[in-house]
């Protein structure tokens, strides 16, 4: 994706170095269309530069400081001296973070997405999220709910979340879900208690989930799971369930699950 308009003043930018004079640096930036910026010999590094090859090479890859913008003129200065380690490393995580969310559209929509439909998607997660990253990120934790404000059709977003839970790798992704567990029984009691010891694990949880159930307000308890990704998350909530209705039911008790919480109070 890049964008049609030009950056703004103080804005980093990422570029390609494709030309090297003895008075600055001309890149080739990445993220808009056809826009080409200068970066003068002054702005290359701090201190006195003998030879700007000794700081830069062409085809390297560079984050820039926007210093100004004359449209009218079709130039863009820039400076490399202005930006510091952890601006450019967080720059270009973005930027390569934006390069994969490319690549994701092109997943869910093809290689023959159009370029009014591509654009239309963009601007919604630009609106919405910040990035295109930032949308699919979302879709991947959270589903059609992370877009159900956003003005895409159904099927867009079928598209979207379906991509996104096959692809996008998240810190961590929190689901909940609810289990309703009664018992006939004179020890009932002890019939709930052992089922959620089950829908716990009793221990045998992956080292890299996180599992509690919690009262909320009789018969129902609440399921939470903490994982590395959604389908880890979605595929232990729904074994923690499993366990809890098995238990309950082999002592003649019932047991249903479903994902909307309905007790008032917890």
């Amino acid at each position: 994706m890049k964008y049609s308009g030009w950056p703004d003043p103080s804005e980093l930018v990422v570029g390609k170095v494709d030309e090297i004079a003895d008075f600055g640096v001309f890149v080739d930036l990445s993220e808009y269309e056809d826009k080409r910026g200068l970066v003068h010999i002054s702005e290359v590094a701090s201190g006195w530069i003998k030879n700007v090859r000794d700081h830069v090479s062409v085809g390297q890859t560079v984050v820039a400081k926007v210093l100004d913008v004359d449209e009218g003129s079709q130039q863009i200065d820039l400076s490399l001296k202005d930006v510091n380690d952890h601006q450019r490393s967080e720059k270009v995580r973005e930027w390569k973070s934006e390069q994969k969310a490319d690549n994701w559209m092109t997943i869910a929509f093809g290689e023959d997405i159009d370029d009014e439909q591509y654009a239309t998607i963009a601007n919604e997660f630009l609106a919405e999220f910040g990035s295109l990253y930032a949308g699919f990120e979302e879709a991947a934790i959270h589903g059609g709910e992370a877009l159900a404000d956003t003005d895409l059709t159904d099927d867009e977003i079928d598209a979207i979340v379906e991509t996104a839970r096959e692809n996008v790798s998240v810190p961590y992704v929190t689901v909940a879900g609810y289990v309703d567990l009664t018992s006939p029984d004179s020890a009932g009691v002890d019939v709930i208690r052992e089922a959620l010891h089950a829908a716990e694990g009793n221990g045998d949880i992956p080292e890299e989930v996180e599992l509690d159930v919690t009262y909320v307000g009789s018969p129902e308890y609440r399921i939470r799971v903490q994982a590395p990704d959604y389908k880890t998350a979605e595929s232990e909530l729904e074994a923690s369930a499993d366990r809890a209705a098995a238990s309950v039911t082999e002592r003649g008790g019932t047991a249903e699950f479903h994902r909307e919480r309905r007790s008032d109070d917890e």
